[in-house]
């Protein structure tokens, strides 16, 4: 029986000629898998199509956009996914569901080796290969850009040269990568740090500089997840959507950062996700206003390790699903509602109300009808510095006290 490789199917140049450039090089049939994550571009059946023309002797497409809003968008909301406290983590969330359906494939047309168009020097290697040994340790893996030495220039020419279905150039200064929670752009006069993003990097974003009139919305939460926006029901695919079309008219979203890549290079990236970062600025007022401080405090510890795990390709990892089960618990009183106002580049709370607020109007106010014991809190207060005040008195006995400069000025 002839072998099978499944490729992760895009319908562009590279992994167009990839079917045909894997199938010489190892002589195996290949399945194409085109998952669609909300990237926009052609119709999945036209992709399909060219998978076939280009010489795939089957391929899969999935319409996955429900499947990642709500499984792989919304525990990335829920805990705060942020990497280097700026990344919503816009590609390496989309990996995992794309790989879940690439294994699928794999089992469903009897193949024994999954490919990727990625290079040598990226996150996504390790995300596809370990997220696919991690759903499936029998399955190889092989990526022909690192392993079959398919570069763009060769990609080229093999497309002309077959004549197959697909656009060639080779004046795309740009690698782009997007799918509905957000849109990443690196390469080309990025690279060199020093040089500022020009208005063609961006499409998910308008220009912040010259904003429209101001855009204010109410978000529903239901434990962490948005289930409403002004009032009107939403899917987790909506939300997103909507927010993306709303944030993304003011500008909101745009980051600008050079990063650190787990292959140990540092790489200059920009990113547009005015849906995410909406998102996660509302959730995280709803949580100041429901999560119990010492949980709060803790939570963020786990969002950092979070975030690091997911960026690292460890998605289905053991520690990542504890660390989901923590997050989890947290969300069971994140319900209810925050009011913000989108406007020049800024997504800003202005209003929030939940029915499990831990916020006591009562204990919080300054006027007639506090409920505050003031006169506890001396006691608190010598209590809670008992034991700096014994150090310190320690240090002034052995010579180590704090040099108040006495005597110097």
């Amino acid at each position: 029986m002839t072998e099978r490789v499944v490729l992760a199917y895009s319908g562009g140049l590279d992994t167009s000629v990839a079917i045909g450039w894997i199938a010489e090089a190892t002589g195996a049939e290949v399945v194409a898998v085109a998952v669609d994550v909300g990237q926009g571009g052609e119709d999945m059946n036209v992709i399909r199509k060219r998978a076939l023309d280009c010489g795939a002797v089957e391929a899969y497409v999935a319409d996955a956009r429900d499947e990642f809003a709500a499984e792989y968008c919304m525990p990335a909301l829920r805990a705060n996914g942020m990497y280097l406290d700026r990344y919503p983590l816009v590609s390496a969330i989309s990996r995992p569901v794309i790989v879940k359906h690439m294994v699928r494939a794999a089992r469903q047309f009897g193949a024994s080796t999954v490919a990727h168009g990625c290079t040598g020097k990226g996150n996504d290697q390790v995300r596809f290969e370990v997220a696919t040994t991690s759903l499936a340790p029998d399955l190889k893996s092989i990526a022909p850009v690192r392993d079959l030495a398919l570069t763009r220039e060769k990609a080229i020419d093999y497309a002309e040269k077959h004549d197959l279905p697909i656009a060639t150039t080779k004046n795309n200064p740009f690698s782009i990568d997007q799918n509905v929670w957000g849109r990443a752009v690196e390469t080309g006069f990025l690279e060199d740090i020093w040089n500022e993003p020009t208005k063609d990097v961006y499409s998910y974003t308008d220009d912040p500089t010259f904003p429209p009139v101001a855009d204010e919305v109410l978000i529903t939460f239901e434990q962490g997840v948005p289930v409403a926006i002004d009032g009107v029901a939403v899917t987790p695919l909506q939300a997103i959507q909507e927010m993306n079309r709303r944030a993304g008219a003011q500008g909101v979203g745009r980051i600008d950062i050079v990063e650190d890549r787990l292959v140990g290079i540092k790489s200059r990236e920009i990113y547009e996700a005015p849906g995410a970062i909406a998102l996660i600025a509302a959730h995280q007022e709803l949580e100041n206003v429901t999560l119990e401080r010492e949980q709060a405090r803790f939570k963020r510890q786990v969002e950092q390790r979070w975030s690091e795990l997911v960026y690292d390709g460890m998605w289905f990892s053991p520690l990542k699903k504890s660390l989901d089960v923590f997050v989890d618990d947290t969300q069971r009183y994140v319900s209810g509602e925050i009011r913000m106002v989108l406007h020049g580049g800024r997504a800003t709370v202005t209003g929030r109300r939940s029915e499990q607020s831990l916020y006591d109007f009562n204990l919080a106010t300054y006027d007639e009808g506090d409920a505050f014991d003031q006169s506890q809190a001396r006691g608190f207060i010598e209590i809670y510095g008992l034991t700096a005040k014994l150090a310190a008195a320690r240090d002034e006995k052995f010579g180590n006290g704090v040099d108040l400069g006495v005597g110097t000025l």
